[in-house]
């Protein structure tokens, strides 16, 4: 005997009768989300993406070299750290190396 299923409940959740309802539960795909490892332009400089969540995409961008004379007239320089900050992950930046899946 064929156990019958409770009225509002579906087995798989698909009604072949709402075909156009279908639709709506798509899933879609953004193809200008942040992901791990692309590298952006940002304010004009390249920038690597370390770490993306839902809320925020980590970024680091290199500092440019510092060079300056000290008071005994010697050149000096150096390079600073890396700077990190935080962008939205559907921020409207350029991605540069993009892979397709």
């Amino acid at each position: 005997m064929k156990r019958k299923l409770p009225l509002g409940r579906k087995r798989n959740g698909h009604d072949p009768n709402q075909a156009e309802f279908g639709i709506v539960w798509l899933l879609p795909e953004y193809p200008f989300r942040l992901r791990a490892g692309d590298v952006i332009r940002y304010d004009g400089r390249l920038c690597l993406v370390i770490r993306v969540n839902d809320c925020s995409a980590v970024v680091v961008m290199n500092q440019p070299v510092r060079s300056f004379k000290t008071r005994f007239d010697r050149p000096v320089r150096f390079q600073p750290p890396p700077r990190t900050f935080r962008v939205s992950p559907f921020a409207e930046v350029e991605i540069l190396n993009r892979r397709r899946k």
